[in-house]
């Protein structure tokens, strides 16, 4: 699955690939300081998952959901508990909070996986056992 981390904070960005090295399932195909990149790499990158900042100068991550013309899965990365309604309610695959620990962000991969999985048996239609 390729992700794009969106946040403004170069050291969590950091720290997330980091953590994401444990989890090969997810190649990170880039990084995005702010909103507007953010935009302009989701349309030349087409990401997968999107693992996205919502408090960041200038647009919340809530308002660079709304440009995109196709919203890839998102994981909010945040370090305010305040706007997890706002995030499941569009739809968001989790909602972790900063500092992101190892164990949460190994259950997140886990859903990410799950949601695959039936996003596959939606396409193809679920396998037949001999």
């Amino acid at each position: 699955m390729r992700a794009l981390i969106v946040d403004d904070e170069r050291l969590a960005r950091k720290e997330l690939m980091k953590l994401l090295e444990d989890h090969p399932s997810i190649e990170v195909v880039g990084e995005a300081m702010n909103a507007d990149e953010a935009v302009q790499l989701v349309n030349d990158l087409n990401p997968d998952l999107l693992f996205l900042d919502i408090q960041m100068p200038g647009k919340t991550g809530f308002q660079l959901l709304e440009e995109l013309d196709a919203v890839p899965l998102v994981i909010f990365t945040t370090a305010y508990d305040e706007f997890a309604l706002k995030a499941f309610e569009v739809n968001a695959l989790d909602y972790l909070l900063k500092p992101i620990q190892p164990e949460r962000l190994a259950e997140a991969v886990s859903k990410l996986a799950d949601k695959e999985r039936a996003m596959n048996v939606a396409i193809r239609g679920p396998e037949k056992k001999l």
